[in-house]
């Protein structure tokens, strides 16, 4: 039987996963071309007309099926892409989203026009990822801030041994502690000097749990749900920033864009309360200031 060239390969691995029902099977399908054989997309291209061999067209027939289980991408590949980083993830933690990428965007901005007058003598500024989870937003802060103090927080073990293992890996000096939110009195003298505080906690309502992709199933369970309507973990760490951080410190949090109007409007007593949108347009994004 003839091989099958690169083009023809890949137009059959995408079809595959569309029905499927793989959101995206021509992207996806060029993914697991390069995990399979080791090269890349602009390789490929080049060689498209050439016969893939056999050892790799196998090895992309597993890879294909995997996906067409619906098994992430990312748990895959061992890997996924934030904010111009390569993170580690696997089952124990939540793979990172591109809409995060957005609450990055808006720490690092908000970092950037923070004034003396708020924390004349605090050098270097304090940045706090509580739920850090494979520690992406936390990475990725002090990747484009070197100068800035970055800790991850999480009550997940398992978590932290994932976010330990991508700061490594990336040689960043990002410091991780057990947390439950601002529960721990370490995690809280922390915050008693913080410039910041972000968090992307777990924020779908239980009522969605029957509603899943097939994707999110391979998520911990405890990275995506939270009572009240989703909201109760990031009230409870709204309540204790409230406590905790000194005044002009900064929190953003991300959240179901169902219910941040409600979290905004608990917030009395805070100063320059805005909500921001995704770049979908969908309001995600809580801002504030102690």
């Amino acid at each position: 039987m003839a091989l099958r060239t690169v083009y023809e390969m890949h137009a059959a691995a995408a079809m595959r996963l569309a029905a499927a029902g793989v959101p995206s099977p021509e992207a996806d399908a060029w993914r697991l071309m390069e995990a399979a054989t080791g090269s890349s997309r602009s390789a490929l291209l080049l060689s498209g007309a050439q016969p893939l061999d056999s050892a790799a067209a196998e090895r992309l027939a597993l890879l294909v099926e995997k996906r067409a289980a619906r098994v992430p991408l990312q748990h895959i590949l061992g890997s996924a892409d934030f904010y111009g980083l390569e993170l580690a993830v696997d089952g124990r933690v939540l793979v990172p989203r591109p809409e995060t990428e957005r609450l990055v965007e808006l720490v690092l901005h908000e970092l950037a026009r923070q004034t003396m007058t708020h924390f004349a003598g605090s050098t270097p500024q304090l940045v706090i990822d509580v739920g850090t989870g494979s520690g992406a937003v936390a990475l990725a802060v002090k990747a484009e801030r070197p100068d800035t103090q970055v800790w991850g927080t999480d009550v997940s073990d398992d978590a932290l041994a994932v976010a330990r293992g991508n700061a490594a890996r990336l040689g960043l000096d990002v410091g991780f502690m057990r947390s439950d939110l601002l529960r721990d009195d370490a995690a809280a003298a922390l915050a008693r000097r913080a410039t910041a505080l972000v968090a992307n906690l777990p924020y779908l309502p239980e009522a969605d749990r029957a509603n899943l992709q097939p994707e999110a199933v391979a998520d911990p369970p405890g990275a995506l749900f939270a009572a009240d309507g989703g909201l109760a973990l990031a009230a409870r760490l709204a309540d204790q920033a409230w406590s905790a951080l000194p005044r002009g410190a900064l929190l953003a949090l991300e959240l179901d864009p169902r219910n941040v109007r409600g979290l905004a409007a608990r917030l009395g007593g805070w100063e320059d309360v805005r909500v921001e949108q995704d770049l979908a347009g969908r309001e995600r994004f809580l801002v504030a200031r102690r």
